[in-house]
């Protein structure tokens, strides 16, 4: 199931995907929440009538550096013996078609395109054989970071915490093995990031065990598990689309910041 956030008419509601052809998408409102036992309404709207919100509203984002070993090395970095996290706040959240604004701290914005994993339920010290019992599903993810203020202040909170440095959507599947799904990162149209989730060094599995050791994850807490190599510049007036297989595409426009 495709489940989506959405507003209508002044309303927030979440509702499933229903349709294969982009012009003839519904969306069935949901009853309740999706973090609990659910129905569908039966009242279904086109997806084309409404705003897509960010899929989630996290309590947090818990984020995971240097995954994939091709992107370590194009920063000049060593590949982790352990995850290795940082956070974003839920306020650098934002959803499809929402503008990333340019902080006016930085002169070096960049690209990173994630999977993003969406937690079900109140969960601590999560074992391994259980972890999939957490998940609602998966979403697309940017990680957008200030490169040149994440080099200078060496941690990360500036660098990847600034307002709209999180897109995510544009809406969570539930139904869906992630241990093998591409994930491509376009600009203006030309590739910039190609490769597959099967080259994380740590597994989705290590990453919930490893991070749920240490705090408890929330229902709608999202977990990002890194980037593939290809991370480069975005500037003001330019499109960036993530596009993983099996989920959708999550498109937003870089903005001058007011």
């Amino acid at each position: 199931m495709r489940i989506a956030r959405f507003s209508i008419d002044g309303n927030v509601a979440f509702g499933a995907v229903e349709g294969n052809s982009p012009d003839e998408l519904v969306l069935d409102i949901i009853k309740g929440i999706p973090f609990a036992d659910f129905e569908l309404s039966g009242t279904k709207v086109p997806l084309s009538k409404v705003r897509l919100l960010p899929p989630v509203l996290p309590n947090k984002v818990v984020a995971f550096g240097r995954n994939y070993a091709e992107h370590a090395a194009e920063l000049g970095h060593e590949v982790p013996d352990a995850p290795f996290a940082f956070f974003k706040p839920s306020t650098s959240v934002i959803g499809p078609g929402d503008p990333i604004a340019y902080p006016s701290f930085s002169k070096e914005l960049h690209h990173e395109a994630e999977l993003a994993v969406v937690i079900v339920r109140m969960c601590r010290e999560v074992p391994r054989e259980r972890v999939k019992d957490v998940i609602l599903g998966y979403t697309c993810a940017n990680d957008v970071t200030a490169r040149d203020v994440q080099r200078r202040e060496k941690q990360w909170a500036r660098a990847k915490g600034f307002d709209s440095s999180c897109p995510l959507g544009p809406w969570v599947e539930t139904d869906l093995d992630p241990s093998d799904l591409t994930i491509q990162c376009t600009v203006n149209g030309e590739q910039r990031q190609l490769g597959r989730t099967s080259q994380m060094i740590h597994s989705i599995e290590d990453l919930i065990v490893n991070i749920s050791e240490a705090m408890t994850l929330l229902p709608g807490d999202v977990v990002l598990t890194g980037t593939p190599a290809g991370v480069g510049p975005l500037n003001v007036g330019d499109e960036v689309a993530v596009t993983i297989q099996g989920i959708g595409t999550l498109t937003n426009k870089v903005i001058k910041r007011d």
